[in-house]
């Protein structure tokens, strides 16, 4: 079959994986990118999840947060230098403001044009890549976190039984420090029980391959290949959700601990109710 060199560069920069190997991939695979990269994981050649950051997209999100609701602006450019420059950080303000003010939560054309504008005065392509908008419903609260001069967005939802309590300094420095976790170690999910059943046969899938070709599991009873099994979800799920992740203040405890440890001190229920996490280049 013959591969285009683009989808194994495509697929090389999505996994890490070797340039050989996403071609060998893509081959058995019949050209399915998907397939292929179901494949280099159970070869254990790619580590999808952690190695998406490193996308060559250039650009800088932008933040806006007014009574209760946040809006999202990314916009991509072609160079740091640019995304660094002093008329693209004051024009992404402004549309983080006009989202917010407005009430968009996906790319219109008003802020299109403005780009295209800003792009005829920059003389770099520049697009506008997304726009988030999140609004704090009854007893919830939102909190914003930029990190890394506009390269990392994190928006954190938090509810409770007696809202009062997010005036609680204590509370509000633990919802911060929820939202660097969160850029921190990028979970997946918020908890497990998010975690589309399709996506969890998937990885079992995965496991059994890589046991079947693990020769050291040679004739293990089946009761042991299953525990094994079980373990490796396992530890997959409290590396993949939010809930289940050491916590970044003290990792020795669950992020659901030490929220259930504060909520029991300030006597109100504490819960998480979404996460938005944006980082520059990513899709």
């Amino acid at each position: 079959m013959d591969i285009k060199a683009s989808d194994i560069k495509d697929l090389r920069e999505k996994t890490g994986a070797g340039m050989m190997d996403c071609k060998k991939a893509l081959v058995e695979a019949g050209g399915d990118p998907a397939k292929a990269e179901k494949l280099l994981k159970e070869w254990g050649l790619a580590g999808v999840e952690k190695r998406a950051g490193r996308a060559t997209n250039e650009g800088r999100i932008f933040m806006a947060e007014k009574d209760g609701a946040i809006a999202l602006v990314e916009i991509a450019c072609e160079t740091d230098f640019v995304a660094r420059n002093e008329d693209f950080i004051k024009a992404g303000n402004g549309m983080a403001a006009q989202a917010l003010a407005k009430g968009w939560d996906k790319p219109v054309a008003e802020l299109s044009e403005q780009v295209q504008n800003l792009a005829i005065v920059i003389k770099e392509n520049i697009t506008l890549k997304r726009v988030v908008r999140v609004e704090a419903k009854a007893g919830q609260y939102v909190h914003s976190y930029m990190h890394g001069e506009g390269k990392i967005g994190v928006i954190v939802t938090a509810t409770s039984d007696k809202p009062e309590v997010f005036k609680n300094d204590e509370l509000a420095t633990f919802i911060h420090d929820v939202a660097l976790h969160i850029a921190a170690f990028r979970p997946m999910f918020l908890e497990q029980s998010r975690i589309d059943a399709g996506w969890i046969k998937e990885q079992e899938e995965i496991f059994q391959k890589q046991v079947e070709g693990d020769e050291k599991m040679k004739g293990k009873p089946a009761n042991v290949v299953q525990g094994i099994l079980k373990g490796k979800l396992n530890k997959l799920m409290s590396d993949i959700c939010l809930l289940d992740q050491g916590f970044v203040r003290d990792e020795k405890q669950k992020v659901s601990a030490v929220m259930a440890g504060l909520g029991k001190t300030l006597g109100a229920k504490l819960s998480l109710v979404d996460y938005v996490y944006v980082r520059v280049g990513e899709a």
